[in-house]
């Protein structure tokens, strides 16, 4: 071998060991160029993307990000993957030493044990990727992710968890990589790993709606699947991404994952859809034969294994897909896992409830609902009770205090037991009520507009109580399309609205009556009308109808039957005169 042959692989082996920390073996690495030197414009450096994360400017780092082909060995992740995790923590970031604290805490010792560590029951023992990592690696991933089980008890399921915090590890120390998982674990902006079985099959599910009409190539899976049927194809979705695409594609498309969430594996999985039926519709093809012989699920994963698209061209074939916006996924998204919880299971003609406790108030929900019941503020004057004149009854029937408050929290466990579970091991806040904070639309929006969820409770002059869950914030009205144009209608499926006196009643969004398991059935626009609002006013529910609306004063409202929620009137006169309107939001949400 020529010696500057030789020379230049020596160099470029010292400069793949140098790449990784002490915990990696990088002799299995492939390193990938997709184009020729001098080709493309430079390569950005962590320097010069620093201020886009630093200044928030989202948009311009996105497209940064999937632009620049690093190469697997390029130093740029040992500090672009934290600083873009850090993004998305939620509350006050962690002190220096927190996690070696927490490591004490469950081990008694920073010392890695000699022994297997036991993993948390949330982890998939057949999907624990350890990828490149060593044995010691593998045992610094072990220990990562029983600490996260540890901090984080509400995580029931997360076969995701290992594999992305093995991946990490690749880049980075065993506490920085803890410091992103947490944030990607708490995020509340976007969605990075799911933590139950119900939100993990949700995730699926919402692939294979969005492949029916965002990619040919799933009649062609379909077609393909056969006697399997296409559901047990994708109920592997992301194991095509995780465990495998080549490392080399992997990790670039974690460069764009750890910034846009997990919208960018939806992406990535039509794309691999969409190549792969590129790749074997001619039947005298390898990957056809592959489907037709071995079945189509084993043909994707060996598909991906030797995917025959460079990274830059997967990534390319990912964003190109139109009209797959992270709205869109959202609403997809929500009405698949409200679908999920609302379905019923049928033995024989008889309809018969699930016996899910999903729906039942937990302990930590009847300490809320207590809190909320203090909080209500309506009163006529200080010695009155402001908890009956929520539900005012004739006093021969409710005579004392306690029997008023106990109404009162039983008409609350009832809206508890409508909100979505997660919802409810939050604390309620009392955001806004005219009672204090004066009748103005203003002050309405300085106080709650930036609040996501939250629960408005409105009580009229007769007594009428009714009110809707908001699932997005009011600060939405601001935003813009894509043309610039201001959105008149936003908010997503998980919206809802109630009355609690006279009538109880909760009305939930038409997309979600899908019990009878019509989950591809088409929601009109006009069924998609959640909430709007502006410097005059402010809906709910629209389409032939508004079915809560309220004046710029938030003195008089009206109330018709809608479209979205399919309703009758909240009050039976349909116009009616604000009482009092209270706006609560749910803290740490």
């Amino acid at each position: 071998m020529p010696s500057v042959m030789l020379s230049a692989v020596l160099e470029e082996e010292a400069d793949l060991y140098e790449a990784f920390p002490p915990h990696v073996d990088p002799s299995g690495i492939t390193i990938l160029t997709d184009s020729p030197p001098g080709k493309k414009a430079p390569l950005k450096t962590y320097e010069e993307i620093q201020p886009l994360i630093q200044q928030s400017r989202k948009r311009d780092l996105k497209l940064i990000i999937r632009e620049n082909s690093w190469p697997i060995n390029s130093p740029i992740r040992a500090s672009l993957w934290p600083a873009l995790c850090r993004q998305h923590q939620h509350g006050k970031s962690m002190l220096d030493g927190f996690y070696w604290d927490m490591v004490t805490q469950v081990f008694g010792t920073v010392e890695l044990p000699d022994k297997p560590i036991m993993l948390p029951p949330f982890v998939e023992a057949t999907h624990c990727l350890g990828y490149h990592l060593t044995r010691k690696g593998r045992a610094v991933a072990d220990r990562v992710v029983s600490v996260l089980g540890y901090a984080c008890p509400d995580i029931t399921y997360s076969p995701s968890l290992y594999p992305i915090t093995a991946a990490l590890l690749h880049f980075m120390p065993e506490e920085e990589c803890y410091h992103c998982m947490a944030s990607l674990v708490a995020s509340k902006e976007k969605m990075f790993i799911t933590q139950t079985k119900l939100l993990n099959e949700v995730t699926w599910k919402t692939v294979m709606q969005i492949a029916k009409k965002h990619a040919s190539a799933a009649q062609h899976l379909l077609r393909l699947s056969g006697a399997i049927g296409p559901e047990r194809i994708y109920a592997d979705w992301q194991w095509w991404i995780l465990a495998a695409l080549p490392f080399p594609h992997l990790v670039r498309v974690l460069d764009c994952y750890f910034h846009e969430g997990l919208k960018v594996f939806y992406r990535v999985a039509l794309a691999i859809l969409i190549l792969f039926h590129k790749h074997s519709t001619n039947q005298n093809s390898e990957w056809y034969a592959e489907a037709t012989k071995n079945g189509v699920d084993h043909a994707i994963d060996k598909f991906c294994r030797n995917m025959p698209a460079s990274p830059t061209k997967l990534l390319r074939t990912a964003f190109s897909i139109r009209a797959l916006s992270s709205q869109y996924i959202s609403r997809v998204f929500i009405k698949t896992e409200m679908t999920l919880k609302s379905k019923q299971v049928i033995t024989g003609n008889r309809l018969v409830r699930s016996r899910s406790s999903d729906n039942l108030p937990t302990s930590q929900s009847q300490v809320n609902i207590q809190m909320m019941s203090h909080t209500l503020t309506i009163r006529e004057s200080p010695r009155s009770s402001h908890l009956a004149l929520w539900f005012p009854f004739p006093n021969a029937v409710f005579s004392d205090q306690q029997q008023h408050s106990s109404d009162l929290r039983q008409k609350l466990f009832t809206l508890w037991s409508w909100l979505p579970v997660r919802i409810t091991m939050y604390q309620p806040v009392l955001l806004y009520t005219t009672e204090e904070h004066g009748c103005s639309l203003t002050t309405f929006y300085v106080r709650v507009e930036h609040h996501e969820p939250t629960l408005l409770m409105i009580k009229t002059c007769n007594n009428e109580v009714f009110g809707a869950y908001c699932s997005t914030r009011w600060f939405e009205r601001n935003q813009k399309d894509e043309r610039g144009n201001r959105q008149a209608y936003f908010g997503t499926g998980e919206t809802f609205l109630f009355s609690l006196y006279p009538e109880r009643a909760k009305y939930p969004w038409v997309g979600c009556s899908a019990g009878d398991g019509k989950e591809d059935q088409r929601v009109a626009h006009g069924s998609e009308l959640f909430m709007a609002a502006d410097s005059k006013m402010i809906t709910i529910g629209g389409g032939d109808g508004q079915a809560i609306w309220m004046d710029e004063n938030i003195r008089y409202g009206k109330t018709d039957r809608c479209s979205t929620f399919n309703n009758p009137p909240l009050c039976p006169s349909g116009d009616f005169e604000i009482r009092v309107l209270e706006v609560y939001g749910f803290a740490g949400a």
